[in-house]
């Protein structure tokens, strides 16, 4: 008897064999990878829109457009003030360059920002109008009936009473409807229901918003903005060449001005005068004369910080003060060349100011050229400095003092280019000498003159210190609405809040002893407290009604009889 032994372990070279013989024994089904239906363009859009129309990327959308006007508030705008702008360029060679490719010096008109708000905009309509649609369904349709079992729901209650089932559910049906429920009769039950204006208070904050992002487009689109520095006793009209500097929205046209006029008549300034706040202002306030249109009734009004005069849809502001000494200057001959209050721009908080004064007539040199005068000026209405510095002590004209500095040449005024009336051009201004070789200067007291070396002429610093007040000029269209949409949108979020949608159903059968059953039972559609007190109130206003019975009392069972009689069965106990 001989043994047989089988070698089944495999080669090194029947891999690939085995392989082949298993694909084919096998019946699992091969490992390919699945076919994924393609959505095709018209799935894509479908699946972008809800998407877009979500809640979840709404908010997401408002929070970005939240945080893009970060930026808008701490970075200078190009659009608010062009000056601070420059001057950031000027500090930030890295930064700036970075700000410009980003858009950050003009973050409201931006392709980005304006993006966001557009799909935000878009997203609140995809939101808003299945929605209202949904709940229009709701207000056209009836409270759903009741459950088969109340008694598994949170809030629930039931007794027995004496009163049929009819007039149980007739009584709960009037006390429901006099709750304000809409409520009605399903079978053997009354269905209510109560709280809809939750839902309207969700849609109003929806649609409050999609009001206050047209009306801040419509704002921004038709928006105009200037500002004017009168002096007292001069006037403004508001017309495009009165303005000092004047910007608008896109679609704004000159014709969009409102026609008014007015006179600053006077000006008055109070400041603390003593204790730690001494020197801080108390009151601006500038008496004006107005008119509306061209030929309009004059009327008077006071205009203070935060209480601008309104003229249909513009509004005029009182932004800030300060003084315009007087001054007279005469040529060698002793007549007067220039004669006006010279408005100076304050330095600190005390007013000290500075400025120049442009005498374009000017004076005739000793070689018989024509040349102009030109005088830098530093003013302080309080002065209290030593050795000829100039410095204020206080705001108010206690102690007025002007310093002035006299040049002469050519101003270049007459070069066509825009110039500062708050600064000189010096690049072909000489300066006078005095005995010394220095600059020609003097510190002059109310009525005192400086006399101009080589009979140049003289200026005269008159008694009269007046003061200006800078005016922004703002027409914004659409304000009324954006108000309007933040009350209704502080009114729909609070009702969204705060109103519970809930159901009541009460049903009333007659049991199996012959004694109608009551059940009441509620459902709020969102977690609350208030919903057991309140079906307990109903409860107590309805057993008022419908007052209950004592159960049935059952007999005891004799001695070695098993309790399985149907009379021992009885009706579920509240």
């Amino acid at each position: 008897m001989s043994d047989t032994t089988t070698d089944t372990t495999p080669k090194a070279g029947d891999d690939q064999d085995l392989g082949a013989a298993g694909s084919q024994l096998s019946t699992a089904p091969k490992d390919e990878p699945p076919h994924l239906p393609s959505l095709g363009v018209i799935g894509w859009a479908r699946w972008f829109w809800r998407q877009l129309t979500s809640m979840r990327v709404a908010l997401l959308l408002l929070l970005l457009l939240s945080l893009g006007a970060i930026p808008g508030s701490l970075i200078p705008q190009t659009g608010i003030d062009a000056t601070k702008v420059a001057d950031f360029r000027e500090r930030h060679d890295i930064l700036a360059p970075l700000y410009d490719k980003l858009g950050l010096f003009n973050v409201y008109s931006s392709v980005w920002f304006s993006a966001i708000y557009i799909l935000l905009f878009v997203s609140l309509i995809g939101c808003i109008v299945p929605r209202t649609w949904q709940f229009v369904g709701q207000l056209r349709g009836r409270p759903p009936g009741a459950p088969r079992r109340l008694t598994r729901l949170p809030a629930h209650t039931t007794w027995r009473t004496g009163a049929e089932p009819e007039q149980v559910r007739e009584a709960a049906l009037a006390l429901l409807r006099k709750r304000r429920f809409r409520a009605h009769l399903v079978g053997d039950a009354v269905a209510a229901e109560k709280g809809y204006l939750r839902e309207v208070g969700n849609l109003l904050f929806h649609i409050a918003l999609i009001v206050m992002l047209i009306a801040f487009a419509w704002g921004q689109l038709f928006k105009s903005e200037g500002n004017k520095l009168i002096v007292e006793g001069d006037g403004f009209s508001n017309a495009l060449p009165m303005y000092d500097d004047f910007k608008s929205g896109n679609l704004f046209s000159v014709d969009d001005l409102e026609p008014f006029s007015f006179d600053m008549k006077d000006f008055r300034g109070t400041y603390e005068r003593t204790g730690p706040n001494k020197g801080t202002p108390r009151t601006y306030e500038a008496d004006l004369t107005y008119t509306e249109g061209a030929y309009g009734e004059e009327k008077k009004t006071t205009v203070k910080v935060n209480e601008p005069l309104t003229i249909g849809d513009a509004k005029v502001y009182l932004t800030s003060h300060g003084y315009a000494p007087f001054v007279t200057v005469r040529d060698g001959k002793g007549e007067v060349v220039f004669q006006d209050a010279v408005p100076l721009l304050p330095l600190d908080a005390n007013v000290t100011s500075s400025g120049v004064v442009k005498v374009l007539d000017g004076y005739r040199n000793p070689g018989g050229t024509k040349e102009q005068l030109g005088f830098n000026a530093f003013f302080v209405p309080t002065f209290g400095g030593s050795g000829g510095t100039m410095l204020s002590q206080f705001p108010a004209l206690d102690y007025p003092v002007l310093a002035l500095s006299a040049y002469h040449g050519d101003l270049k005024a007459d070069a066509g280019i825009p110039q500062s009336v708050y600064q000189m051009d010096r690049t072909k201004m000489k300066e006078f000498k005095d005995a010394d070789g220095e600059l020609f200067k003097q510190l002059l007291m109310p009525g005192e003159t400086m006399t101009l070396p080589n009979g140049a002429g003289s200026i005269t610093f008159e008694k009269d210190v007046k003061e200006w007040a800078q005016f922004q000029i703002v027409q914004e269209s659409g304000a009324g609405w954006a108000l309007g949409g933040a009350v209704a949108a502080i009114a729909g979020l609070a009702g969204s809040l705060f109103i519970q949608r809930r159901r009541v159903w009460v049903r009333a059968v007659e049991g199996p002893d012959g004694v109608t059953v009551v059940e009441m039972a509620g459902l709020g559609r969102s977690e609350s407290t208030r919903l057991p007190e309140e079906l307990g109130d109903l409860a107590g206003l309805l057993y008022e009604r419908a007052p209950g019975v004592p159960d049935p009392v059952t007999a005891p069972e004799p001695d070695g009889v098993s309790g399985s009689d149907s009379a021992s069965e009885g009706a579920e106990q509240p």
